[in-house]
């Protein structure tokens, strides 16, 4: 078990859309905490030996959702780690109430303005290489709103802070749940 060095019991975890900075603010996290930070789409990427768009291309989203849950299902196991989600972990039933029931779950929710801009040149990220992304990224944030904010016990709207003053402040505001 990775995490278990720490000294946290419960773990931590990171949902919203993608463009939210929740790996580079969850790597802050881990850090500032003193918790192992994982990445579930790294992790996902890790063990199939392929990136994510090759995982989309080859077993569509419905492939990759399986994945996703299959990865996120031993992850929270793990003790005293922040697990950075993928935006549409939240998707499944069964993963939402494994993030509920393993850990303190934080959304980031950012603008549609703001995700547009952090993942406009992005090339990664399979369901934006569309046409319009905007078309898309406001479809996902109504589909999943709903969900982000059924598992979240603390909610942070981004405000374009350097991520270590974001940190911090989440830092703070987890110290009655650790």
């Amino acid at each position: 078990m990775r995490g278990v060095t720490m000294k946290y019991a419960s773990n931590v975890f990171l949902v919203g859309p993608m463009g939210t900075g929740k790996t580079t603010i969850g790597r802050q996290l881990a850090s500032h905490l003193g918790m192992c930070f994982i990445d579930l789409d790294q992790e996902i990427e890790e063990r199939c030996g392929a990136d994510i768009p090759w995982i989309f291309d080859v077993e569509g989203e419905q492939g990759f959702r399986r994945r996703e849950s299959q990865v996120l299902e031993d992850l929270v196991e793990e003790k005293g780690i922040v697990l950075a989600t993928g935006g549409g972990a939240v998707l499944a039933e069964q993963n939402r109430q494994l993030l509920k029931q393993h850990g303190v779950v934080i959304y980031l929710s950012s603008t549609l303005e703001q995700l547009l801009e952090r993942t406009q040149k992005d090339r990664k990220r399979p369901l934006l290489q569309v046409d319009d992304p905007r078309e898309v990224l406001e479809r996902l944030m109504q589909e999943r709103e709903p969900l982000y904010q059924e598992v979240a016990d603390i909610v942070v709207t981004s405000r374009n802070q350097r991520p270590q003053v974001a940190a911090e402040e989440l830092a703070e505001q987890l110290q009655p749940y650790l």
